[in-house]
């Protein structure tokens, strides 16, 4: 997981991170923020702290994945900028990131 997760906007209470979001945030977040990404781009679900994976969707970050057992599962990964200007990031992925490592929407559950 990368340290650029972002809340969503619109956020005036500065209290997205700890919400579920509707419909009409995400919506707003498809034509707005993300409106300028690919249309290839890998859209991730990671999984909740509980493990059952049925929480409401809360941030989100730009990354890149690559998955690790067949197509189904798979780890998240900084960005190559988050890498350049993080010494203790560049320290964590010493080994580097794998090849296969795709850009990604990466959208966190509440929680």
């Amino acid at each position: 997981m990368t340290d650029q997760q972002q809340a969503p906007s619109p956020d005036p209470d500065g209290e997205a991170p700890d919400r579920r979001l509707a419909l009409a945030v995400l919506s707003h977040l498809v034509r707005e923020d993300w409106k300028g990404l690919p249309g290839d781009t890998l859209v991730v679900l990671s999984g909740d702290v509980e493990g059952n994976r049925f929480s409401p969707f809360s941030t989100y970050s730009h990354s890149r994945y690559a998955p690790t057992y067949g197509d189904l599962v798979g780890e998240v990964f900084p960005l190559p900028e988050e890498l350049k200007a993080d010494q203790s990031l560049r320290e964590l992925y010493a080994d580097g990131i794998p090849d296969r490592a795709v850009p990604a929407l990466v959208l966190y559950p509440l929680g």
